[in-house]
């Protein structure tokens, strides 16, 4: 037991929308830039088509997709969900608009976001605390103004393999798009390539779930938590909120200003629950968890009845292991309420898949 205690507490294990597993890692409303349909299947030749020899070949139907609105109305889907991980981060570059708006035509139900402070008060959607891991230069978020962070290049390390260094040049698909050295691709701008103001995500996407981390702690928390309340008031999303952090006095101040938004439990919270099963409070219902880390198994069986019995949701964070069909499938099967898939055209297969056995 003490052992798990030390684990979960050194690791930040149970709780956080967003942690990454890279290589290179250290530590407005306006309709989406790109359309959410799928372009128009091809033109064919007019020829007389060879004769059937076989019953054609019918795809099973897509899990139900498309905006939810409301926290609310996508528990009353009552179904598991799949959320784009910092917008699929395996697949896109991380965090990115153009990442979001790629995971909206993959079929996600929730939008999952890491949100930090700027120097001169914007919140950004961002992870880590400074910009190295994933841009042209590094410069830390909360000492720099928005300006500054906007600028940079966001997909500079992102290759279809990971997100690091090292690669060939031709392996970094979109290195230079934001810069303008390099078109982007079709129904997207360069503004899809930066660090990008949480706002216009929000105009962006507004029938969208949100679940949102707070990636700071302590006095740099607190202020993002107040921060992110303002933002969602005055962007009337409240209602379509999850908010989260590891630290849980920010947990707790975020509810004392936001008490209508619905939370996921901090660290301390989140583990007290796993190890001595003291249920979160009511306003703290859905539970994010990894399944396993450091070979310690922790979305168990055991884990999956006590949550249900509490009446708890589980959304599960793989963190960088079994990113694939059979690995969201495996989640869902185990009795996951939601997958935070960074692969998010294979998380909706999983799902596809699950709702159809």
């Amino acid at each position: 037991m003490k052992r798990l205690l030390i684990v979960l507490g050194a690791a930040g294990l149970l709780v956080g929308a967003s942690s990454c597993a890279t290589e290179k890692e250290t530590d407005g409303s306006v309709a989406p830039v790109v359309a959410t349909e799928l372009p128009p299947a091809p033109t064919t030749p007019d020829t007389e088509a060879p004769a059937a020899t076989e019953p054609p070949v019918t795809e099973p139907p897509r899990a139900p997709v498309g905006p939810a609105g409301t926290v609310a109305d996508l528990l009353a889907l009552d179904r598991p969900v799949i959320l784009t991980h910092a917008g699929g981060e395996n697949t896109y570059p991380h965090s990115t608009p153009f990442a979001f708006a790629e995971s909206i035509v993959d079929g996600v139900d929730v939008l999952d976001f890491d949100v930090r402070l700027t120097a001169d008060g914007v919140v950004v959607v961002h992870h880590d605390s400074d910009t190295e891991r994933t841009a042209d230069q590094q410069i830390t978020v909360y000492e720099s103004t928005y300006d500054e962070v906007h600028a940079l290049d966001n997909a500079y390390w992102f290759t279809a393999e990971c997100t690091c260094d090292g690669q060939p040049d031709d392996a970094y698909l979109y290195r230079g798009v934001r810069t303008g050295e390099v078109e982007p691709p079709a129904g997207y701008t360069a503004e899809d390539f930066a660090i990008t103001d949480f706002g216009v995500i929000i105009d962006r996407y507004p029938g969208w779930v949100l679940n949102i981390e707070i990636k700071a702690s302590d006095e740099e928390g607190i202020a993002t938590a107040d921060a992110l309340a303002t933002l969602l008031t005055e962007k009337e999303a409240l209602d379509r909120s999850i908010v989260t952090s590891f630290d849980d006095d920010v947990v707790a101040h975020f509810h004392e200003i936001a008490p209508t938004v619905t939370m996921t439990p901090g660290l301390q919270m989140s583990t007290d629950f796993v190890l001595s099963g003291v249920v979160p409070p009511d306003w703290a219902p859905i539970m994010q968890v990894p399944p396993v880390y450091e070979g310690l198994e922790v979305f168990t069986p055991e884990y999956v009845a006590a949550a249900k019995a509490a009446g708890l949701l589980t959304w599960v964070w793989p963190n960088g292991e079994g990113e694939d069909v059979a690995g969201y499938t495996a989640l869902l099967d185990a009795g996951a309420d939601g997958v935070n898939a960074s692969d998010p055209a294979a998380g909706v297969e999983a799902l596809t898949t699950f709702l159809g056995s």
